[in-house]
């Protein structure tokens, strides 16, 4: 045991009183050169999180009584209170009212001290007892002008309950409404934060200046390092005859690939041939590890970011561009190197057997899902125009019907939700919204995937490789104890006992089926998806809840994603006998490594790109504010109705500004009822809406029932938004829960 641990495990022994640092010395028999050491071990601890030091200067252990937990602080832009989510692997975390959250932020981690064990909504209750390490290094937002000598830099994330202060020698040229990358050098006296400005990013008002500043909050690299565009640089743009040598040759198949629209990178086609047992399915995907050499420049680039990130107005690749437009994108009408997984069906499309090798390819066609899906539906022009891979379209799509079927009869959920499609001109200016539908093509390319996905990921189980699985686990008795009581409301139920040991995916994906067509089915579904874990990468096989699948992995897009590139390596070296045990025990520190920041990065990518489609979907909808739409109500919440309208764009109706009743919520039946006219409001229901107001920084579109589109109520949502952006260096007003019986009687919640 070295000396940190015999430090902490003194300190968490029941014989031990809290001492002060000199104390601790003296006890623990410490010479005067030592004492830095002593110093720098307690540090440690305190940032591990295992011990904390009081306000007097004592030293204490970590949750021994379970009153003290350390973890991350988040916090609710919209209410001024936070969350913490500890380390001690508790499932319900820890409520911080506004007036004790000291002087921690969003994303800080902390010591809290936990007051109450489970309020009204099951959370634990507590105050922050001290800050381990501050969560934000950089923040971006808007110089709104200069108070008590220091400039101020109000944040983009509402979460962030501060300005920052920025002395005008540390503006490096930014001006007031510049919208900015600042760096956060320190705190002052009072906790409030204190930077320089990094980057300008435009001008405050600007889209694209928006767009920008979300992806530089991310840490999102935008330019590749210097000595990874020269490698990139050095690589071939056509497959040579010694890139060949050793491959199979099958550049007289029937090959193509088939994606979106505005696709520029393409790492996975496909191809079927009819056999005497049924057919032979091949998936092949880019060999992009023929490329990039592993602990290369371009290697660990490429796992820094671990994933592509895909924004409406631009694409940030994994790998540049030479790379994932060029030499190992599977464009068509050139020569290609590829993995291929070719799999042979029998006639109900059963994986008989299956066998990977390195390939060179020849891409006879770019189809796109849009096109497919005309061909499919009789488009005689495009029938005509590739008349020659009609037949085999038909026949893919016939044995993906069957392959989904399959899966949904071992209880694979199906979210079957709307994509939105979001145009953009080149200044980041949303020029269309639309909603789009997953068709045919869509779901024949994502069966072939999965096919692939998990061959691969059984093989290498039953192999004992060392991997990348993608898992995801069952959920958490709370959750679906609680998805249970939801769907109650509409007369469903999940069969048998509702916990994470019973729960079978099938169970969920029964009362999905049941739910489809119906008023309800929208929030059914959004509501059971929140109620499943967080999808990861994890280097053991753990299974895939969602999928019903025992083993799964993503081996089919390397070009975008690093745990298909580091299982592409792994692969090869096996199939070519390489993997002896010396490159096993290599393997098995770099798939764990890999695995935790593919995990990391690509939760930061899906929030980022999330926060840009909410916000062009708010600058989009400003150009109709005072219109009115049809909508059809999504949600029903104490406050108020969220309403989507055909386009996908979604906006609030809060209670307080529906004039023609009192309205009472059914927290049981989600339906708010007025009191004197019993109109209702449920899921489902059409309505006329107008669009208020758009919000584009908070992402929020207003509406209201177009009966209620006056200009004072417009005056009213306007006054509520701006003093809403107003508060970011100072924490809101204490919330009561109910402020009057008539604001409760009306609006359900006081607000």
């Amino acid at each position: 045991m070295d000396r940190k641990e015999r430090i902490f495990e003194y300190i968490s022994s029941n014989s031990y009183v809290p001492l002060k640092y000199d104390e601790l010395a003296v006890v623990l028999d410490v010479p005067e050169d030592g004492r830095g050491e002593l110093s720098d071990i307690l540090d440690a601890l305190i940032r591990e999180g295992r011990i904390y030091k009081t306000k007097k200067g004592r030293f204490c252990p970590v949750a021994p009584d379970g009153l003290v937990a350390a973890g991350t602080l988040m916090c609710n832009a919209a209410g001024g209170f936070g969350f913490v989510r500890t380390e001690d692997g508790a499932d319900n975390d820890i409520f911080i009212a506004h007036e004790k959250l000291g002087s921690a932020y969003d994303r800080d981690r902390v010591l809290v001290r936990i007051e109450r064990q489970n309020n009204e909504r099951g959370h634990r209750e507590g105050y922050i007892e001290q800050i381990i390490e501050r969560g934000n290094k950089r923040l971006v937002g808007v110089v709104t002008g200069i108070k008590n000598g220091m400039y101020r830099v109000s944040p983009d994330r509402r979460e962030f309950f501060s300005q920052v202060r920025v002395r005008e020698g540390d503006l490096n040229g930014a001006k007031k409404d510049d919208r900015v990358l600042v760096a956060i050098n320190g705190y002052n006296s009072k906790g409030k934060p204190v930077g320089e400005v990094e980057t300008v990013l435009g001008s405050g008002d600007s889209i694209l200046s928006c767009l920008n500043g979300m992806i530089a909050s991310n840490e999102i690299p935008l330019r590749f390092p210097n000595d990874v565009l020269e490698l990139a640089d050095s690589l071939p743009d056509e497959v040579g005859k010694k890139d060949i040598k050793n491959r199979e040759d099958l550049r007289d198949m029937t090959i193509f690939t088939i994606d979106g629209d505005n696709s520029r990178d393409f790492d996975d086609a496909v191809s079927l041939e009819k056999t005497e047992q049924g057919w032979r399915l091949g998936v092949h995907i880019a060999d992009v590890t023929h490329y990039v050499k592993e602990g290369s420049p371009l290697d660990k680039e490429a796992l820094r970011r671990a994933t592509s990130v895909y924004f409406p107005h631009k694409v940030i690749p994994m790998l540049p561009k030479k790379l994932s437009n060029g030499i190992c994108s599977l464009n068509p009408d050139v020569d290609r190197l590829a993995f291929s997984m070719l799999m042979e069906l029998d006639s109900d499309a059963n994986i008989i057997s299956h066998r990977l090798c390195e390939s060179v390819i020849h891409s006879c066609a770019r189809m796109t899902y849009n096109n497919v899906n005309k061909i499919l539906d009789g488009d005689k022009r495009l029938r005509a125009e590739y008349a020659s891979i009609v037949p085999v379209l038909e026949d893919m799509a016939a044995i993906s019907e069957k392959m989904a079927k399959k899966r949904s009869d071992r209880g694979a959920i199906d979210f079957d939700f709307t994509e939105t499609e979001i145009e953009c001109d080149d200044e980041g200016n949303p020029t269309d919204v639309r909603a789009a539908e997953r068709g045919r093509a869509q779901r024949l390319i994502e069966s072939f995937m999965l096919a692939a996905n998990e061959t691969i990921a059984e093989a290498a189980y039953w192999a004992e490789l060392p991997f990348v699985y993608r898992v995801h686990d069952a959920p958490s008795n709370e959750k679906i104890s609680a998805f249970n009581e939801f769907i109650k409301n509409f007369g469903y139920s999940l069969k048998g006992k509702a916990d994470s040991e019973s729960i079978h995916p099938k169970d969920i994906q029964k009362v999905l089926e049941a739910a489809k067509g119906r008023p309800e089915e929208m929030m059914i579904s959004q509501i059971a998806l929140r109620s499943l874990m967080k999808a990861g990468y994890r280097e053991t096989n753990d299974g895939h809840f969602g999928l019903a699948a025992r083993y799964y992995c993503h081996f089919t897009s390397p070009i975008r994603r690093y745990p298909d590139l580091m299982i592409h390596r792994i692969l090869k070296e096996f199939v070519n006998g390489r993997l002896d045990d010396g490159r096993q025990a290599h393997y098995e520190p770099v798939v764990k490594e890999a695995a935790a920041i593919s995990s990391e990065r690509e939760i930061i990518a899906e929030h980022a790109e999330r926060d840009a489609d909410d916000m062009l979907k708010t600058a989009y909808m400003r150009q109709f504010l005072g219109e009115s739409f049809d909508a059809v109500i999504s949600s029903v919440t104490s406050f108020g109705i969220f309403a989507v309208l055909s386009n996908s764009c979604e906006g609030l109706i809060r209670c307080e500004n529906i004039s023609s009743d009192y309205f009472e919520y059914d927290e049981q039946r989600h339906i708010l009822t007025g009191a004197h006219t019993g109109k209702t409001y449920k899921i489902g229901d059409g309505i006329r809406i107008t669009v208020a107001a758009c919000n584009v920084l908070m992402r929020r579109i207003d509406f209201v029932l177009e009966e209620d589109a006056r200009g004072e109520v417009f005056a009213k949502i306007e006054k509520r938004n701006r003093k809403a952006m107003e508060r970011a260096d100072k924490k809101p007003k204490r919330r009561h829960k109910y402020r009057d019986t008539k604001k409760k009687r009306k609006h359900g919640d006081g607000r």
